[in-house]
């Protein structure tokens, strides 16, 4: 098959399965927006990919305004337009798309109807849910009108895409009750990048460059967006301030952590750093003790937050707050690979965070579970082959 493979953030796992879709036969073409904020994969071109594979970012002049409603909202449409024109100049058999926006799914949409292609919409988040909900709690009616147009739109790509990929079946009902037909929905689940996420000594390069190898490392790595609180992750510094063989790290970008710099400027345990090169990432993840995780309450089943995915991977035990119906809460449940809090529950968060920091058996055991799971369920050969047979399908039901 030719086809596109369309991930607007850049995440390393779907990076990785455009890299073996080529692998396996394919011509890919990758498409993603350098642009937005947010944990990269390995987008550059290496000197083993195949001939038939390319890597291409869709590149926007300026700053990408994430947190400006307006301008975001030009720009996305703008970013849309570049796919839109990507799309039609390869002449693609398929085009799979994912993480992307709704106007710029909206418009690769259209390319693909324009070249009489199938479209396969890869809901990794039901973005209009969560925008409703962002935009009534922030601007009241005006937001209520906005979020409505955006679920209208997001039930409109879904009915009319060729089929729809979601990452649980707790998405299926939602699918089925808007319109889209059972047997056009695929299940696959996350995952990984395993291999490009190797363990690493906890005593590593990045974690000396720090100063963190001899303390004990409470870490958080990602984007903190409108479904998380940093408060939480504040809570666990100030829980430890007194002492001084803890640390609460933070790596990531925008308001939250300017707004964690802020308020926690006198805490002298709290360590804010920007996003690091994905070469580095396994390194990062392994500096910490425990890996934490948090999503808000109102994400509900609607979003399964990727880290805690590439958290597996590093062997380390994982301390979450989500809710405990989300796939992530029950995954760590399920593989006694961490510790989840109710959505939102500081207090069981920071409860949390005081029994893993005083029993170092149980973080043993939690990691030893977590690796455990991450090379039993994260095959990308298996994911390709899956992922292929869904586009074989899409292209038998539009002939």
């Amino acid at each position: 098959m030719r086809l596109v493979l369309h991930d607007y953030s850049g995440h390393a796992f779907l990076v990785q399965l455009a890299r073996q879709l080529a692998r396996d036969g394919h011509d890919v073409l990758h498409l993603h927006f350098p642009g937005f904020q947010t944990p990269k994969g390995a987008l550059l071109r290496r000197p083993d990919d195949p001939p038939n594979f390319e890597t291409r970012g869709l590149t926007l002049p300026g700053t990408f305004a994430k947190y400006s409603y307006v301008k975001r909202l030009r720009q996305e449409f703008a970013y849309g337009r570049l796919v839109a024109r990507a799309i039609e100049a390869w002449k693609p058999d398929i085009v799979i798309s994912a993480n992307s926006p709704l106007d710029p799914q909206h418009l690769a949409w259209r390319a693909a109807k324009r070249l009489g292609v199938p479209f396969v919409f890869w809901v990794q988040d039901i973005y209009s849910v969560a925008i409703a909900n962002i935009l009534r709690r922030k601007l009241g009616l005006v937001g209520r009108v906005v979020g409505a147009r955006y679920i209208a739109l997001e039930k409109k790509l879904l009915r009319h895409s060729a089929r729809a990929i979601v990452i649980t079946d707790d998405f299926v009902p939602v699918l089925t009750e808007w319109g889209v037909a059972r047997d056009r929905i695929d299940v696959v689940e996350n995952w990984a990048a395993r291999e490009e996420l190797p363990p690493q000594p906890r005593d590593n390069p990045w974690a000396r460059a720090h100063g963190l190898h001899d303390k004990l490392v409470f870490l958080y790595s990602g984007t903190i967006g409108l479904k998380h609180d940093p408060g939480l992750l504040l809570a666990v510094a100030e829980a430890f301030k007194e002492r001084s063989d803890v640390r609460v790290v933070v790596v990531s970008e925008g308001p939250a952590s300017d707004w964690l710099r802020e308020r926690g400027a006198g805490l002298k345990n709290l360590i804010l750093l920007p996003f690091q090169p994905f070469e580095t990432l396994p390194q990062v993840v392994c500096s910490g003790d425990v890996l934490m995780a948090v999503l808000d309450p109102e994400a509900g089943v609607y979003s399964v937050p990727s880290k805690v995915l590439t958290y597996l991977c590093a062997g380390r035990p994982l301390l979450a707050a989500m809710p405990l119906e989300n796939l992530a809460s029950r995954i760590l449940t399920r593989e006694n690979a961490g510790l989840v809090a109710p959505a939102g529950d500081r207090a069981a968060f920071v409860a949390g965070a005081r029994r893993l920091a005083a029993d170092p058996e149980l973080r043993r055991t939690l990691g030893a579970n977590a690796i455990a799971y991450a090379d039993r369920s994260f095959d990308i050969t298996a994911v390709s082959a899956r992922i292929a047979a869904i586009a074989r399908m899409a292209l038998a039901d539009r002939r």
